[in-house]
């Protein structure tokens, strides 16, 4: 009996102590990230191998028009200041509110808008 339950055991043992054999690669085909950009690798190389040509103050002659200042404008009143002076000194003198000799009176016309009531309180106020 001992016998046939070491030969249980066994059988039951072996299974799990059995090696599982996974199938794997040896190898590893390169794939598209890993394979080398050929156009990638071209531009680097030219860019690497750019050199930008020196820059002479004489290079933009043909492009940029030279600068000259502007005259400055002549004052129009710099040449009659002495008539306009003249002309100042002879005009009369004009005040608001004066009348000129040989005039009218005139009288301002009021532009806003009252009623009949206070135009006569007015004027009634004026005639007292």
């Amino acid at each position: 009996m001992i016998r046939l339950l070491r030969a249980a055991n066994l059988a039951l043992l072996r299974p799990a102590q059995a090696k599982v054999l996974v199938s794997t690669r040896a190898f590893t085909a390169p794939t598209t990230v890993l394979r080398a950009d050929i156009i990638q690798d071209l531009y680097l190389k030219e860019i690497r191998g750019y050199k930008p040509a020196t820059l002479k103050p004489s290079d933009s002659d043909g492009h940029v028009q030279k600068f000259s200042a502007p005259k400055p404008p002549r004052s129009p009143e710099e040449s009659d200041i002495a008539n306009g002076l003249k002309g100042y000194e002879a005009e009369q003198v004009e005040v608001e509110g004066q009348v000129a000799i040989g005039e009218a009176n005139q009288v301002e016309e009021d532009w806003f808008d009252e009623d009949e009531e206070e135009l006569e309180a007015r004027a009634a106020r004026e005639k007292h």
